[in-house]
C-alpha cells in the first residue's frame, strides 16, 4: 500500500511539503492562527479557548500571546501552565511535546521539521523530514532561542536568551550559546 504524504510526515519519513491533502491543512491553521492573533490581547479567555482548540493537547492553563505561528497545530502537545510570551514560532510537522509549567521568552522558535542535506533532493520538490522536539516539565527558554530538530530537554532546564540548540541535554542545567552547551548545573528544589 502506497502511503500519503501525510502519513509520511507522520511516521517521521521524507514528504512532500507541497502535497495538496498538507497544503489545505496549513491553510486551515493558518486561519484559526489569523483568527487568534487578530483577537489580540482583548479576550483572555477566547483566546486560550482558541489555542486550546488549535494545539493537539494541553493542560488546563495555557496562555499563549500573539502573534504566534505554527503549521498544524494537532502536531503540539503542552503540559499544564504553559506560557508562551509574544512573537513565538512551532513549526509543528513532527509532534512537538512539552511539559507542566514551561515558560517561553518571547521569539522562541521551536522546529520540528528538517530538510535533506542533498541539493538534488531539495531541487525535486520541497522534501521535509519530521523530528519531534521535546521539552520536560519546568523548563524555561529564553527570548529569541531557537529549538532545532530531533532535540529533547529534559526537566529543569534553563535555555540562554538568543541561544541556538541544536543537541538535547538532560535535567537540571543551564545552556546557552551558539551552539548551545552547559553553563551551570541546578539543584532541583522540588
Amino acid at each position: 500500500m502506497i502511503k500519503s504524504e501525510k502519513a509520511k510526515m507522520l511516521a517521521g519519513e521524507q514528504f512532500d511539503v507541497y502535497d495538496a491533502e498538507l497544503v489545505a491543512e496549513r491553510a486551515a491553521t493558518r486561519q484559526q492562527v489569523e483568527a487568534f492573533n487578530a483577537l489580540g490581547e482583548t479576550d483572555p479567555t477566547v483566546s486560550e479557548q482558541l489555542i486550546k482548540q488549535l494545539f493537539g493537547s494541553t493542560g488546563l492553563s495555557c496562555s499563549v500571546h500573539p502573534t504566534f505561528r505554527c503549521d498544524y497545530g494537532y502536531n503540539i502537545h503542552v503540559g499544564e501552565d504553559f506560557f508562551a510570551n509574544y512573537d513565538c514560532v512551532m513549526l509543528d510537522v513532527a509532534p512537538i511535546t512539552i511539559g507542566k509549567h514551561c515558560l517561553l521568552g518571547p521569539r522562541v522558535q521551536i522546529y520540528s521539521v528538517n530538510h535533506p542535506l542533498e541539493p538534488a533532493q531539495r531541487r525535486n520538490g520541497a522534501q521535509g523530514i519530521g523530528k519531534p522536539v521535546t521539552l520536560g516539565d519546568d523548563v524555561w527558554v529564553g527570548g529569541g532561542a531557537v529549538i532545532c530538530p530531533g532535540v529533547t530537554l529534559g526537566n529543569n532546564v534553563v535555555v540562554g536568551a538568543g541561544s541556538v540548540v541544536v543537541d538535547s541535554f538532560g535535567d537540571n542545567v543551564v545552556i546557552a550559546g551558539n551552539p548551545a552547551r552547559v553553563v551551570k548545573t541546578l539543584t532541583p528544589t522540588l
